[in-house]
């Protein structure tokens, strides 16, 4: 009985994850991580017509390679999380979720971040068999960076109140990023973007403990923008105001 009831619970859990995935990637969600495949596709022709003289190192495979689709594709998922119920008024459905409304946004953040690991495990795939090897500490930077924007535009679409504004925000944010950071050439220990394989000159030590810093502040922010995100949402007279 409890094993039956083990796997009715997970099914029921599964099934709910993946009407969150429609929500938020639309009924063909599954395209959207095929979606992403176009980038390295891109970087491939570029190489063949030598609009990029050098290959593709480890040091690229977290931003330049597998990083900078995935933050695009988190961008458009995030502003579904939350305006997408606005924008389709059924939000006053979702605050009617037996256990409060952030039940719904949580299904459909994690939905968005399965999608966001499909996506990975292709761009991964892809580049280790065409372009370079994958060194373990790309692709998790790679997943940090994508979800901090998936919660980042999550934040500002309902903080806006649109899924539009929220998504130019966002990419806004992505772009002074890169303008701060080099696009890459330069490290920036407090930036979700921040490569370790990018750090040249500094020992093992330094490189170690730089890395371990940038992670945490990142889980620390990633934390702090879904609650006000969720916090924000709560607030019903603001939405439906």
């Amino acid at each position: 009985m409890h094993f039956m009831l083990t796997r009715e619970g997970l099914s029921d859990s599964l099934r709910l994850v993946g009407h969150s995935a429609r929500l938020v990637g639309g009924r063909r969600y599954w395209l959207a991580p095929l979606l992403t495949l176009l980038w390295p596709a891109v970087q491939a022709f570029r190489l063949q017509i030598g609009w990029r003289e050098s290959v593709f190192e480890p040091s690229s495979v977290q931003t330049t390679l597998i990083g900078f689709p995935m933050m695009v594709l988190a961008i458009g998922l995030g502003v579904r999380i939350i305006a997408d119920e606005i924008d389709r008024r059924t939000l006053e459905i979702a605050y009617t979720v037996p256990g409060g409304a952030h039940r719904v946004w949580l299904a459909k953040l994690a939905a968005a971040i399965g999608l966001l690991v499909v996506s990975e495990a292709l761009l991964a795939t892809v580049a280790f068999a065409f372009f370079s090897s994958i060194p373990l500490t790309a692709l998790y930077g790679a997943l940090q960076e994508s979800v901090f924007y998936l919660v980042l535009s999550m934040a500002f679409a309902v903080l806006t109140r649109s899924e539009i504004t929220g998504a130019l925000l966002s990419a806004a944010t992505l772009c002074l990023n890169g303008l701060f950071s080099g696009f890459g050439d330069n490290q920036v220990r407090a930036f979700p973007t921040f490569n370790p394989l990018g750090l040249q000159h500094l020992s093992p030590e330094d490189i170690f403990a730089y890395t371990v810093q940038n992670r945490i502040i990142s889980m620390l922010l990633i934390a702090a923008i879904t609650g006000l995100a969720f916090s924000r949402a709560e607030r019903r007279e603001k939405l439906l105001g």
